[in-house]
């Protein structure tokens, strides 16, 4: 018998946005919330928790529930709970899931050591300092976090589409980070700045002509706000919709950290899209090197887009072929069933 299964039968989970709060972390017809099938993971997680006899609810229904059922099982994605509430309803603090970097959330971080202190787990990803400190963290209760995933294997409709552009797609939100230690936002512009002027570039995403945005208040973006308008081609509904329009993507994480892989990748192999990938430093750790290219072997963005442009088809139908086979392997599983993991199995 796990701990699990041993307390309360019931599971609260803390959102990383106030946005899916009332169960709508669970709710698949909001196309807003479920936008490229991001909550699929969540659904999962909930009916095999039902399979196993667990009621699974938002944690904004603690005050409710939690005095007449006893208590319960709470998980946070992000958001700092009310330690002393949760305390007062007998909660168990189970688990913290530190979903964005160091680059994103600073503040998270540096709270890493209170984390340890109040929580069995604490899932981050990685568990060797690499972007933050430990000075007064508790390792023993760090977990490696994979980033929850909606598919195992490829999307047909959109892997299966052969005629795309030659351009490269980027789609990003336009964002300023919250600390500036290995981020890649500037990256990011870099790039689209020096492939728009070869015409090589189609730039996808909210926020980018926003001039008066916080987000658009520092120098990278204002640089060369001229240049990025001249490829913006506006939001996108669906992302894999426009990636399977294209052969290549610019995947680039917020950060350059060693096991931190998200959506991004799995968004252009879902596709069929080749990811010109930057972000994880050990990348070739958790996904095959012939799944995509690897922008770090490039010392100018020219070169890059040469390198591209000199596969052959039978080059490209390789690589996506590989990322086909590896998102049907078993080596998906850990991201596949990440919450599952998390939530109903805590046996170490």
């Amino acid at each position: 018998m796990t701990s699990l299964e041993a307390s309360a039968l019931n599971i609260y989970i803390d959102p990383a946005y106030v946005a899916f709060g009332e169960d709508k972390l669970f709710d698949l017809s909001d196309p807003i919330l479920n936008r490229d099938d991001q909550l699929i993971a969540m659904v999962r997680l909930r009916d095999a928790a039902r399979q196993k006899g667990y009621n699974i609810s938002t944690a904004d229904k603690l005050r409710i529930e939690a005095e007449d059922s006893g208590g319960g099982d709470y998980y946070s994605m992000g958001l700092s709970p009310d330690i002393s509430m949760l305390q007062e309803l007998s909660v168990k603090l189970r688990g913290f899931l530190l979903m964005e970097p160091p680059v994103v959330a600073p503040g998270l971080y540096a709270d890493l050591s209170s984390f340890t202190a109040q929580f069995e787990r604490v899932y981050i990803h990685n568990t060797h300092g690499d972007g933050y400190s430990f000075d007064g963290v508790r390792k023993d209760v760090l977990r490696k976090l994979y980033w929850p995933i909606p598919y195992q294997g490829v999307i047909k409709q959109f892997w299966g589409k052969e005629d795309r552009s030659k351009k490269i797609v980027m789609i990003n939100g336009n964002c300023k980070p919250a600390s500036f230690n290995e981020e890649l936002y500037s990256k990011r512009i870099e790039a689209l700045a020096d492939l728009a002027k070869l015409g090589a570039v189609d730039l996808y995403g909210r926020g980018w002509q926003r001039w008066w945005s916080r987000s658009s208040m520092w120098l990278p973006y204002w640089r060369h706000r001229r240049t990025l308008m001249s490829i913006y081609q506006g939001a996108c509904a669906s992302k894999y919709e426009v990636l399977s329009q294209y052969c290549f993507a610019l995947c680039f994480e917020n950060m350059a950290m060693r096991g931190y892989i998200t959506e991004k990748i799995f968004d252009c192999l879902y596709a069929g899209t080749i990811p010109l990938y930057l972000g994880a430093k050990d990348i070739t750790s958790y996904i095959p090197e012939d799944c995509f290219i690897d922008c770090r072997k490039f010392d100018q963005w020219d070169s890059l887009l040469a390198y591209a442009r000199s596969l052959s088809v039978a080059d490209v139908r390789l690589k996506r072929e590989a990322g086909r086979a590896f998102m049907e392997s078993d080596r998906i599983l850990p991201y596949y069933h990440s919450l599952e993991n998390i939530m109903l199995d805590q046996t170490d």
